[in-house]
């Protein structure tokens, strides 16, 4: 059965923007755990999570829980239609970017590329039980991991979604980058790899 991509953001975007504010701030808790508890969640080094819009997940509990070792990076978009990692600790500087989306307010000398970074957690709208993420479709994530398609992490690539994000089977394209993990509310999935 082939998906209907466009249909299944709106509905599963509108859906995650009617989660209640108690009902957001309990999945943040769990997500938080079950990041913490990641195989391959590192120590020290650079993680990077994403700032929270349009009812996504937050990531807040997760960054403040951080082993000291670890520097938390906010995605920057780049000209090249990459993605470029900025440390960014709360009260920082933020401007907006074209999409409406915080950044740290740094220059590019200040950013890292994607293979400095551990872990990087992504936001997603929809994802499957195979590791397969439906983002935005802008496509900035794959563009960026693109080299994690024919390779084994670092960086790791986690997805945080809601549960009632899961699709039953998202087709793979042939730049998507699938997800070493996803974590939601009720559980967190590694999916086997063949």
């Amino acid at each position: 059965m082939i998906v209907d991509r466009d249909a299944l953001r709106r509905e599963l975007r509108q859906r995650r923007r009617a989660v209640p504010p108690a009902q957001r701030l309990q999945a943040a808790e769990a997500v938080a755990e079950r990041l913490q508890a990641l195989p391959f969640m590192p120590t020290q080094g650079y993680v990077a999570g994403y700032w929270a819009m349009d009812g996504e997940l937050a990531l807040h509990v997760w960054q403040l829980r951080l082993p000291p070792g670890l520097v938390y990076c906010l995605p920057v978009l780049h000209d090249d239609g990459r993605l470029r990692f900025a440390p960014w600790r709360a009260g920082d500087p933020l401007v907006t970017n074209r999409y409406g989306i915080p950044e740290p307010d740094l220059g590019p000398e200040a950013c890292l590329e994607a293979g400095a970074i551990a872990l990087a957690v992504l936001p997603l709208v929809a994802f499957d039980r195979s590791g397969q993420r439906l983002g935005m479709g802008a496509g900035w994530y794959d563009r960026t991991f693109a080299q994690r398609r024919d390779s084994a992490g670092p960086p790791w690539l986690a997805g945080v979604a809601y549960s009632f994000q899961e699709a039953e089977r998202l087709d793979a394209r042939s730049w998507d980058v699938p997800l070493d993990a996803v974590c939601t509310e009720t559980e967190t999935l590694i999916p086997v790899t063949a």
